[in-house]
C-alpha cells in the first residue's frame, strides 16, 4: 500500500475519533433532565386544589345555568393551540374534543391518555353529562 493511503486512512479514523469524542463531551455539557411536570402552564387556568376538591365540585347543569358564551370562548382561545371542536375534525397536539359530552372521565380519547394527576383527580362516578344526576 502507499504511504497515500495510510495517509488519508490515519486522517479519516482521526477525524472519526475527533467527531465521536467531541458527540460525548457536547451531551454531558448540554444534558437536560426532563422535567418534572410535564405540560405547559396555560395562563388564567387554576391549578388543582387538592384531594378533596373532585367532590366540592359545583354540578354541571348550575354551571351551565349561569355560563357566559362570550367569555367561554375568549378562555377556550388558549386551548385551541392545542385542540380542535369541529365535528369529525383532525386531531392537533391534542384530541379534537367535538362530542366530549358524556364521555368518561379522565380516559384517554383519540389515542391520546390522560396524565396521571387528572386520572387521579376524576372522581368515580358518571360520565360527564350536560345535567346534573
Amino acid at each position: 500500500m502507499s504511504d497515500r493511503f495510510n495517509t488519508i486512512a490515519g486522517w479519516t479514523l482521526f477525524a472519526g475519533i475527533v467527531a465521536l469524542g467531541t458527540g460525548i463531551v457536547s451531551t454531558k455539557m448540554f444534558h437536560s433532565e426532563r422535567p418534572e411536570p410535564m405540560g405547559y402552564a396555560i395562563e388564567g387556568v387554576v391549578a388543582d386544589a387538592g384531594e378533596g376538591a373532585a367532590a366540592a365540585v359545583e354540578p354541571i347543569a348550575n354551571r351551565l345555568a349561569k355560563a357566559d358564551l362570550a367569555a367561554g370562548e375568549k378562555v377556550f382561545a388558549k386551548c385551541m393551540s392545542c385542540h380542535t371542536v369541529t365535528q369529525g375534525g383532525a386531531n392537533g397536539l391534542g384530541p379534537n374534543l367535538y362530542g366530549v359530552v358524556g364521555d368518561k372521565i379522565a380516559e384517554g380519547r383519540g389515542g391520546f391518555a390522560f396524565s396521571d394527576p387528572l386520572k387521579k383527580s376524576a372522581a368515580p362516578g358518571p360520565s360527564i353529562s350536560s345535567t346534573s344526576g
